[in-house]
């Protein structure tokens, strides 16, 4: 009978109907008047169970192993004519038809909420077809029923031979130990040197081995076992070590520095069990990680295609059982009408955090796995919803036999009773393991104080906390276990221990009886492949399967994230278009040469550079990557294969488009082969380096790492392709290189290719002598390399020759490099993404602030505070006196935003209030609108339409309301370089008013510190999510930040508690609850409450899903005034369920459906405690309005402190933000001093060559480079700045003009000693002109191409949404200066349209134009003999007198010789021959000057504009 009785205690609580086969069928005719209503129904019930407990038959064993009534055999128990059996049966009939109802008034309210609010008309009709009778057949309105499904899909594969697998885990011994333990303090900007040429410790820091700490140990000596079946709990506080215990039990062991002890899946050991069956044991983490531009549908289709089972039941096809699962996902975890949405991140609008959630959950469950071990897997669902999973996992654990280990820091009661074991561990020691049943009777033995109220795991995990255990009287520290050795001691004296011991001994000598059930396991797992995989092998599909699934997600992946498609090719488009008309019709002459040369370049260099953001992409995949491993998709190798294939199909078509454009345009080589193989070369080029750098990304074990190494490799291939310095007249040393240069390759590939099917003609300026008498062209030759005396026609195969020493006949042999090194990028690309197993594990380390004298002072302070408050002895603060009494109220509260059919309405018609010393509540189903109405009631929504009255004491807020109130928001958002007091300093220096003293400001802090328990981490570096505070202190530092404003009016809280283990929530709320007796307004959000942190509210705003109110007015105390609007209305609530619980399950939060026929938000617009709410606001108003009167503040400030005090403030943030940032600024002067160094190699120690002309030019281009390096590091700090500043402005703490120049002057310093760090090796090496009045030039104009290129990447973030948005204007930005700058394509070839505007706008003009005067001005030529220009002078003539005229008309050059017979000739004598042509001039530089740095200022001016109007922040 137990299964019926659990049964109906279950349809009690939560409305949930069972499967027909469920109930009795002894009776066939029901009593008709039995079960007139529910209520009687239920009670009657009951009280039969209670009083006639039939006998047990042995005969049906349960899923627990109890034995349970047979079905058949069971008898009628009568009583007073009344039938337990027929009452059951009739029960189960009643409950079916209402879940019908409930179902169809779900599907109506869902429909109603996609269109326009319902009218009232249409509400009365909805309220009509509830009231219906509705047929138990029509089988679309039924309950769904999961165990019935799982029970008939187990049943298939019975039927069709498919084996079960059944592993169990035994432990015995386990110890981790993990890097930690150690005070480390955070580093700032100089250590990075230090730490950088400490050559050793880098390179292991590089390879993951770097030293982090000394060693510790995570967990200490864990035993036990975990059968198939069992579903064990485990509970900790946070950074007890539940996720180190729940990854190494599922095999996940990297990270660790070792790993001590046994660990068994059945007979195997970890190492076996991981060679062969890795997938069989997965971990679910606590965050959520997904690819964001797929949809829900795609991602757990993705999940399928990798994972169907060879062997199918049924004979189904590989598309149905994948239909099949995932329509029985989607419906398990009730996100049916997310299939098509995209699932979204931060920066991209999808599911809902809950929903998310389930997807992550779904995915796991796709894994089929034996033994699954979940990570708080509730974070961030409502209490109705995380119990609906835990019902779900018994389920699956009890018809699958799985063994199922669970985390979770707040369980309910219910949750609880799903269990059959728990575990508590306590800072890494195992003090108890045993029957969920009896461990709160084992802890209560151990001499801990009885507190039935508690909820049992909230109870067991308090038993660890030091601040909330207590002690039954007569008990106390010295007689009890009073730390984590005591407590682990105490476990292993106990009886439990030996049961334990004993169940372990039975289960090794179960492990060696049972040999066919671990035969059976390894035939499932075989027949859980696919047709052609090795059986050896731990993944579902073969290889080529894994590739091609991937090529299809690829595909999907990149099609659906349509805005980076669009600009990429809007990108591509116009950077062919400017090429295409900068060089329009290319002449077939000398004056081409150069040119057509510089298209080519330009063409294959901005394709390979396409491939730039692989670097950042494969990093940031990372996560997926691991997780995919971990489950057994696919291999990392079948990821790149997969990637590259794609990458290829899209990269081919826009490339096409772009070579067509560029081509043709030009006037290239009209020939099909030439113009297939310059296609061929440039799509060659873009899959080498995006497998390079790919490769680099995979090498590297962080960001930075990665920049600095691509910053080298990418200038050596830029420096070494042939363009700027040709390969005759590179250093020895460094053409080595070229051989394994894309690039290089490339190039040499491209002007074969062009050159070796062209001749070209000398045009003037390029025949020596020219001019008036200059007729007879045997007594000319042309400068152009390849040029002979007597002829005008350049063979282009001899200009290649002779310019760049490329022979044309070595075309298709450089291209077999290239597909060479294609190949090896791509064998290293999937052999490092193989082995290399970056950030898949391990520990995050919190770093602290050094202390000084004051900071040692305030500790002391607090650790005092602390003890005392831990004897008792601390009394009330005074401080926490709040001396405003206005009132918050809202009436007719709507909100609507923009969607594609038109508006939704989030907020229905919503009226409440908050009142001075009182704690509201505002609960309801994920998505029922909570957050948004804090953000409206906040003022801090910029999107949609808000309709209603949002009023303070009466009237509308004014512009003090924002600073007069504080929002704890949901996402722990801080500067993350920051120390806890420095967080919470920084806001009461802002927020409090700037009357106040910093001393009492500072002492405040001091106090907020204390009261939320933070002593130990006041000096501690917030740092990331992913390094930094963890998400417990994370959450308590929002909390403190708010709270240090020390708010006038309001405090908001948007779910506090969520993320926290049981006993952090409920200090948290306990404080809040302080707050309020003080005098404190508090509106708060709260998730899964339990009973002791429900009772701490006064007042509860319920929502359910569409935003409308289900009920708003007082709890009362044990909830009675709560529970008794219920069950007026309907609903009666179990005497042992959690209100806070049941209500969401009243309202149909969850799965199963609400109680009552009727829909609860009408239930609230028709019942009398409305107008009572109306009544009260009404009165508030008139009460308010009456006592401010005439003392209302008339001026009301915005911000509480004037602008100059704002400006030191932030000002002084930012600039340590960035001393504590030591990776950012070393990364940006490692890349400044590299490329200096590299181009100073390349071009060391110049002569007077006509050559190094040229090369002087194309090292000062090197200048040009500065943008490219310094965007990409500029744009994401800024950005992220951004997002802090977003929250801390909407708070009113500080204007936009403070954070903007705060950010302009942090970077100030850096980029100084980045522009000397540059100036040194870029200008001493070539051989520059070392005169102070032209170095001291040279250095200021680099100077500012510095601080230009740092305003202009944060004004292209200041102007864009994300730096992801801005990362895709930059190559456009860079491409476009560098262009037209006059180096790549000469000012008097560029085409008038440009040049009349766009060369004149181009700041790099200026740039170029000063430093190249400036460094060739009066310098000296000496032309090498293989530079000179031979030509015969007509008989009789001296070349003297044959050249006179030409020297007398200002022509350029000198003769080496005044010979008769062949003279030698040097086409320039002097710098300024050379760049006179290009149309500068040396009087000119300060001009340039000057106008460079004006560019700058135009650049702070949008920077400024931009910060100040452009609001990116849309909520």
């Amino acid at each position: 009978m137990k299964a019926v009785n659990e049964w109906i205690e279950g349809a009690h609580q939560h409305g949930v109907s069972t499967a027909p086969d469920k109930v009795a069928e002894s009776d066939p005719e029901p009593n008709k008047g039995f079960g007139a209503s529910t209520p009687d129904t239920i009670t009657e019930v009951e009280h039969f169970k209670e009083k006639y407990a039939p006998p047990p038959d042995p005969s049906e064993p349960n899923s627990d192993g109890n034995v349970t009534f047979s079905r058949r055999a069971r008898p009628a128990v009568v009583q007073n004519c009344v039938s337990v059996t027929r009452a059951e049966a009739d029960f189960a009939e009643l409950s079916r038809q209402l879940s019908g109802l409930s179902e169809k008034s779900k599907t109506l309210e869902r429909k109603a909420s996609r269109g326009s609010t319902l009218s009232r008309g249409s509400r009365l009709k909805e309220k009509d077809i509830e009231k219906e009778n509705t047929s138990v057949t029509e089988s679309e309105e039924e309950t769904w029923d999961l165990e019935q499904t799982l029970r008939g899909t187990k049943n298939e594969d019975i039927a069709s031979g498919i084996k079960s697998k059944r592993i169990g885990v035994i432990w015995e011994g386990l110890t981790v130990r993990g890097i930690g333990g150690v005070r480390n303090i955070v580093k700032t900007f100089p250590e990075a040197f230090v730490s950088f040429f400490n050559v050793f410790e880098t390179a292991l820091h590089i390879f993951g081995d770097g030293k982090k700490g000394k060693q510790f140990d995570i967990l200490k000596n864990f035993r036990g076992v975990a059968k198939p079946g069992e579903m064990v709990l485990i509970l900790g506080r946070p950074g007890s070590g539940c996720t180190t215990f729940l990854k190494v039990i599922a095999n996940q062991r990297f990270g660790y520095t070792s790993i001590d002890g046994e660990v068994l899946y059945g007979p195997y050991d970890s190492k076996t069990f991981a060679k062969y069956y890795r997938g069989e044991a997965v971990y679910n983490g606590e965050e959520d990680i997904h690819n964001a531009t797929l949809t829900v549908g795609q991602t757990l289709g993705f999940a399928l295609d990798v994972k169907t089972p060879g062997k199918r039941p049924g004979g189904m096809s590989k598309g149905e059982f994948k239909q099949k699962v995932v329509d029985l996902l989607l419906k398990m975890f009730n996100i049916e009408h997310t299939i098509n949405t995209v699932i979204g991140n931060p920066f991209m609008r999808g599911v809902s955090g809950g929903e998310r959630k389930r997807v992550s959950i779904a995915e796991m469950m796709v894994t089929s796995a034996c033994m699954c071990a979940w990570d708080n897997t509730t974070r961030g669902l409502d209490a109705s919803t995380a119990l609906d999973f835990t019902k779900s996992l018994r389920i699956m654990t009890n018809i699958y036999k799985t063994t199922t280990f669970v985390s979770l820091y707040q369980a309910s009661e219910n949750i609880y009773k799903q269990f059959d074991k728990v575990m508590v561990i306590d800072a890494g020691r195992q003090v108890f393991l045993g029957p969920a049943k009896e461990a709160r009777a084992y802890f209560e033995g151990l001499g801990f104080k009885e507190k039935p109220r508690q909820a049992t795991p909230d109870y067991l995990t308090g038993c660890t906390d030091p601040f909330e255990r207590e002690y039954a009287s007569g008990r106390s520290e010295a007689s009890a276990p009073h730390d984590p050795d005591s407590l682990a001691k105490a476990f292993q004296d106990s009886l439990f221990a030996g049961q334990l011991g004993e169940e372990m001994s039975a289960y090794r000598r179960q492990i060696e009886i049972e040999k066919e059930v671990y035969a059976d396991f390894e035939t499932a797992h075989q027949q859980g492949q696919q047709k052609h995989t090795m059986k050896s092998s731990v993944y579902a599909a073969p290889f080529y399967l894994q590739v091609w699934a991937l090529m299809q997600r690829q595909f999907l992946i990149k099609w659906q994230d349509k805005f980076s498609l669009v600009v990429s090719w809007i990108t591509t488009l116009v950077v062919a278009i400017i090429l295409g008309t900068v060089w329009l019709n290319l002449p077939t002459t000398s004056s081409g040469a150069f040119t057509r040369g510089g298209v080519l370049f330009i063409a294959l260099l901005f394709n390979a550079f396409q491939a730039f953001g692989e670097l950042a992409s494969t990093m940031i995949g990372r996560p997926i990557v691991n997780k995919h491993r971990a489950y057994t998709f696919h291999r990392p190798s079948a990821l790149w294969i997969a990637q590259i294939i794609v990458d290829l199909a899209f990269a081919a078509v826009k490339i096409f488009v772009f070579s067509v454009m560029v081509y043709f345009m030009c006037h290239l080589v009209r020939d099909a082969g030439a113009f297939f193989t310059f296609y061929l070369v440039v799509i060659c080029g873009y899959l080498g380096m995006t497998l390079f750098f790919r490769t680099v990304g995979c090498l590297c074990p962080d960001f930075d790492y990665a920049i600095k190494i691509a910053a080298i490799i990418i200038t050596l291939f830029v420096l070494t392709s042939g363009y700027l310095i040709s390969y005759q007249n590179e250093k020895k040393w460094l053409r080595w290189i070229f051989w394994i240069n894309t690039l290089g390759l490339g190039f040499s590939d491209l002007m074969m290719n062009e050159f070796g099917r062209l001749n070209l003609t000398c045009s003037t300026g390029y025949l020596i002598p020219e001019g008036p008498g200059y007729t007879n062209i045997a007594n000319q030759v042309c400068t152009l390399p390849g040029g002979s005396a007597g002829s005008t026609l350049i063979s282009g195969t001899e200009y290649i020759r002779i310019a760049f020493d490329y022979d044309k006949t070595d075309l298709w042999r450089n291209f077999g490099i290239i597909l060479l090194l294609i190949a090896a990028f791509l064998f290293l690309n999937t052999t490092l993404g193989e082995t290399l197993n970056f950030g898949a594990g391990g520990r995050t380390v919190t770093y602290f602030a050094k202390e000084d004298s004051e900071k040692k002072e305030l500790n002391k302070g607090l650790r005092q505070k602390r003890e005392r408050r831990q004897l008792k002895q601390e009394t009330q603060s005074s401080k926490l006196n709040i001396t405003s009494r206005a009132v918050l109220t809202w009436e007719n509260l709507c909100y609507d935003v923009p969607v594609p059919s038109g508006q939704l309405r989030l907020l229905k018609d919503v009226f409440g209030y908050v009142r001075p010393g009182q704690l509201t509540a505002l609960m309801g189903a994920s998505g029922a609108g909570k957050t948004t109405l804090l953000d409206v009631l906040a003022a801090r929504k910029n999107v949609g339409t808000i309709s209603g009255d949002v009023l303070v004491d009466g009237i509308a807020p004014g512009t003090a309301f924002q600073r007069c109130t504080s929002y704890a928001e949901q996402l722990d958002v801080h500067e993350s370089t920051q120390t806890v007091r420095e967080a919470l300093r920084f806001s009461a220096n802002l927020r409090q008013p700037y009357e106040v003293s910093q001393e009492e400001k500072y002492s405040y802090v001091e106090e907020v510190i204390s009261l939320l328990e933070m002593e130990d981490i006041a000096d501690a570096i917030i740092g990331d999510p992913d390094s930094g505070l963890a998400v417990e202190q994370r959450k308590r530092v929002t909390i403190g930040v708010e709270l240090a404003a020390k708010p006038q009016l309001l405090l908001f809280l948007d779910e506090p508690t969520s993320g926290l283990d049981s006993q952090s929530a409920f200090n948290i709320v306990r404080f809040l609850r302080k707050l309020a007796a003080a005098g404190q307004c508090i509106l708060c959000t709260i998730h899964q409450p339990n009973s002791a942190l429900f009772e701490n509210f006064d007042r509860l705003l319920l929502l359910q899903r569409g935003g409308e109110t289900v009920y708003f007015g007082d709890i009362g105390k044990d909830a009675v005034v709560l529970l008794e609007y219920f069950r007026k209305n309907g609903a009666i609530c179990p005497p042992d369920a959690n209100p806070a619980e049941w209500m969401l399950d009243a309202i149909g939060a969850g799965q199963a459906p609400r109680i009552g026929p009727t829909d609860w938000g009408v239930i609230w617009r028709e019942s009398p405690e409305l107008v009572e709410t109306k009544e009260v606001i009404t009165c508030i108003k008139s009460e308010r309005i009456g006592e401010v009167g005439s003392n209302r503040k008339v001026d009301e400030k915005e911000y509480a402190t004037p602008l100059w005090h704002q400006i030191k403030i932030v000002n002084k943030r930012t600039h340590l933000s960035f001393w504590r940032s030591p990776n950012y600024g070393f990364t940006r002067l490692f890349n400044h001093v590299a490329v200096a160094i590299l181009a100073g190699l390349t071009y060391l120690q110049l002569d007077d060559s006509r050559a190094s002309l040229q090369e002087r030019v194309f090292v000062i281009f090197q200048v040009t480079v500065l943008p490219a390096l310094i965007l990409a590091q500029v744009e994401p700090k800024y950005d992220l700045s951004r997002l802090i500043f977003y929250r801390e402005s909407a708070a009113k703490a500080y204007k936009q003009l403070p954070f903007a120049l705060s950010m302009i002057l942090a970077e100030m310093p850096y980029s100084i000693l980045s522009a000397v760090g540059f100036f040194l090796p870029l200008y001493y090496m070539p051989g520059f002109q070392s005169a102070s009045t032209r170095a001291g030039y040279q250095f200021l104009i680099i100077l500012i191409t510095e601080l230009f290129s740092v305003t202009l990447g944060q004004m292209i973030s200041a102007c864009t949404p994300s730096s992801f948005i801005a990362m895709l204007i930059n190559p456009f930005a860079v491409i476009v200066f560098a262009l037209f700058c006059g180096v790549t394509i000469p000012r008097p070839e560029i085409p008038k349209f440009w040049r009349a505007w766009l060369y004149q706008l181009d700041p790099f003009t200026r740039l170029i134009g000063g430093m190249v005067v400036t460094e060739l001005h009066d310098r000296p030529v000496r032309c090498l003999p293989s530079e000179l220009n031979s030509f015969i002078p007509p008989a009789g003539k001296t070349c003297g007198q044959y050249m006179e005229p030409f020297f007398a008309s200002g022509g350029a050059g000198y003769l080496v010789n005044n010979a008769t017979e062949m003279c030698q000739y040097c086409a320039y004598k002097v710098g300024d021959q050379f760049y006179e042509p290009f149309g500068f001039n040396f009087d000119h530089r300060w001009r340039d000057l000057g106008i460079f740095a004006a560019f700058i200022g135009s650049n702070l001016i949008l920077l400024f504009l931009g910060s100040r109007y452009l609001n990116f922040n849309r909520r």
